[in-house]
């Protein structure tokens, strides 16, 4: 059973932040230290991504585990009460973020996900430098001379008709 209260359950969930949260903060000090400049939430974009690196091309969203439903996750567990009611909004938080990533990945943008538990403090040094990797890896793919391979003209079909030569039927 619960222990609080309706009214001091809805108070304490209403007082869980969506936006500046110290696993955000986290990544956000981690990637402007190393020289990444980002914006915040970028409101055209779908999903609000927590941070958008344009020069990039690529949106960061930082999940909390058990809002977002973090699969084979110590930190997310679906509470003891009111269990349909977590289990489908938990569904739903899914469903959009998937389609969300789609819109985003279709728009031409990389998306990366930062789960909560990638920024404990065992894991943090490797997630962080692994994203850093990962950002300067994705700018230089995209930067990369691409180089085009022209066919060979003897076995290409053409398009036209065979070349005819112009004049008076008689002379050649």
């Amino acid at each position: 059973m619960d222990k609080l209260t309706k009214e001091q359950r809805h108070r304490c969930m209403s007082a869980i932040k969506g936006r500046n949260t110290k696993p955000e903060l986290l990544v956000r000090k981690f990637l402007f230290s190393r020289g990444f400049r980002y914006r915040l939430n970028h409101p055209r974009l779908p999903g609000h991504p927590d941070l958008v690196l344009r020069k990039y091309r690529t949106v960061i969203f930082v999940n909390g585990c058990f809002w977002h439903g973090h699969d084979n996750c110590r930190y997310f567990r679906l509470p003891k009460t009111n269990i349909d009611f977590w289990q489908k909004k938990i569904e739903r938080n899914k469903k959009r973020d998937k389609k969300e990533q789609c819109q985003l990945a279709a728009m031409g943008w990389h998306c990366i996900t930062v789960w909560e538990c990638q920024l404990k403090p065992k894991v943090r040094i490797q997630t962080l430098e692994s994203l850093a990797y990962t950002l300067n890896h994705i700018f230089l793919e995209d930067r990369k001379i691409k180089t085009y391979d022209l066919p060979d003209i003897n076995n290409t079909l053409m398009a036209a008709e065979p070349e005819v030569a112009y004049g008076r039927k008689g002379q050649q």
